[in-house]
C-alpha cells in the first residue's frame, strides 16, 4: 500500500528568537501534532518529515525534532529503522489488554471520587457531563471525545490520587483514536445509553456510594450487549464516511467490530 502523504496541521508562527522562551517552539509543535494525531487528522502510518514540518511550522528542525521525541515517548509516533518517523499504527490485537486496563481505571477512579470528592469537584464533573450530552445530541464526534476525556479526568482528580490520574490520562488520550473509529461505526449517532451511563456515575459519586460508583464505572467500559444487542451494534455503512479517507474507512470497517467486541468482553 502506498505511503500516505504528510498531512498539514495549522502552522504556528515562531516568535523571534530574542523574545521566545526556550522550548516554546517545541511545545507548540508538540501540541499541534499531538492534537492532529489523537483526532486522526494525521492518519496512522502518515510520514512526519522533519524538513516538511520545519517549513510548515516556520521553525528550525531542532524544535521539530524535540517535539517528535516527546511524541515517541507517548507512543504516538514511531521511528523506523531507516530513521524516518511515522504516526504510530493502532494495534487492534492488543485492544483487549487496553480495555482491561481502562475498565480497571474507570472503576478505581469513580470509586475513589465517591469517597474523596468535594463540592467543587462535582461542579466540574457535571459541567463535562453536560458538555458530553450536548456533543452527542449534535453528533459532534470530536466534541464527544474531548468531553468524555475531560469528564473522566475530572472524576480521577476528584479521587485525589495523582498516580491514578497520571496513568488514566495516558490511557484516555491513547483511547481518543480508538473512540473516533468506534463513533464512526455509528455514523456519529450514539445511543442515549452512553449519556445515561455518565449520569449513573455522577449520581453514585454525589451519593458517596463507593460500591455503586464501582459498578457504574464498570458498566461504562462493558456495556451489556447481551441484554441490548441492537443498541450497541455498530451501524457503519459508507466506506468513505470516515474522515473522507478510503484508508480510514478500511481501518474503521476492520476495527469497529474488534473494538465493539473488546468493549463487550474486556
Amino acid at each position: 500500500m502506498a505511503m500516505a502523504k504528510t498531512q498539514k496541521t495549522k502552522p504556528a508562527t515562531e516568535a523571534p528568537a530574542s523574545g521566545r522562551v526556550r522550548g516554546q517552539g517545541a511545545q507548540t509543535v508538540y501540541e499541534r501534532l499531538r492534537q492532529s494525531i489523537l483526532e486522526l487528522e494525521l492518519e496512522p502510518g502518515s510520514p512526519l518529515d522533519e524538513s516538511s514540518l520545519s517549513e510548515q511550522f516556520e521553525m528550525s528542525r531542532t524544535p521539530i525534532r524535540e517535539a517528535l521525541v516527546r511524541l515517541s515517548g507517548e507512543g504516538l509516533v514511531t521511528t523506523l529503522p531507516n530513521r524516518n518517523t511515522v504516526v504510530s499504527t493502532i494495534d487492534f490485537v492488543r485492544l483487549p489488554l487496553y480495555f482491561e486496563a481502562t475498565a480497571l481505571m474507570y472503576r478505581v477512579t469513580t470509586r475513589s471520587a465517591a469517597v474523596h470528592h468535594r463540592p467543587e469537584h462535582l461542579l466540574a464533573i457535571r459541567g463535562f457531563e453536560g458538555a458530553y450530552s450536548e456533543a452527542v445530541a449534535r453528533r459532534d464526534a470530536l466534541g464527544m471525545i474531548r468531553a468524555n476525556r475531560d469528564f473522566h479526568m475530572a472524576i480521577a482528580e476528584a479521587g485525589g490520587n495523582v498516580y491514578f490520574t497520571n496513568l488514566f490520562v495516558r490511557l484516555l488520550d491513547e483511547g481518543r483514536r480508538i473512540l473516533r473509529l468506534y463513533y464512526s461505526s455509528f455514523d456519529d449517532k450514539l445511543p442515549r445509553q452512553y449519556v445515561d451511563e455518565h449520569g449513573a456515575m455522577v449520581a453514585a459519586i454525589e451519593a458517596g456510594n463507593a460500591d455503586l460508583a464501582d459498578s457504574a464505572g464498570c458498566r461504562t467500559c462493558r456495556p451489556d450487549r447481551a441484554a441490548n444487542p441492537e443498541l450497541y451494534r455498530p451501524r457503519y455503512r459508507s466506506q468513505h464516511h470516515a474522515h473522507g479517507s478510503p484508508l480510514m474507512a478500511r481501518i474503521a470497517i476492520a476495527g469497529a467490530g474488534i473494538i465493539g467486541a473488546a468493549i463487550a468482553t474486556g
